[in-house]
């Protein structure tokens, strides 16, 4: 994502507080094409290495993408829609670490 010019990326460990990953990785993009952009190169980086895709949403708007990898969950978005939703301040008790 960092390659494609992604702002703000984040990792955050949910394990022990959630059911349904261990991992969110949160980004934003520029504008919702630079989304959707984002997140099929993602997408397609992840499965030559063998990962394998559960569920996609949000490709069709590029507001707000997910990506989930299984123990991954990866939140892609607007800036505006990162900023209305605020994953990061939803999860603020869980460690976090700036991807560069």
């Amino acid at each position: 994502m960092v390659d494609r010019k992604a702002l703000d990326v984040v990792l955050l460990d949910v394990r022990g507080m959630t059911s349904y990953a261990d991992w969110f990785v949160l980004g934003s993009g520029e504008s919702e094409r630079q989304v959707s952009a984002m997140a099929e190169h993602l997408r397609e980086k992840l499965r030559e290495e063998g990962f394998r895709t559960i569920g996609a949403e949000g490709f069709e708007t590029g507001h707000w993408v997910l990506l989930d990898f299984g123990e991954v969950v990866v939140h892609l978005f607007s800036t505006e829609v990162r900023a209305f939703y605020d994953l990061d301040g939803l999860w603020a008790d869980a460690p976090k670490e700036k991807v560069a």
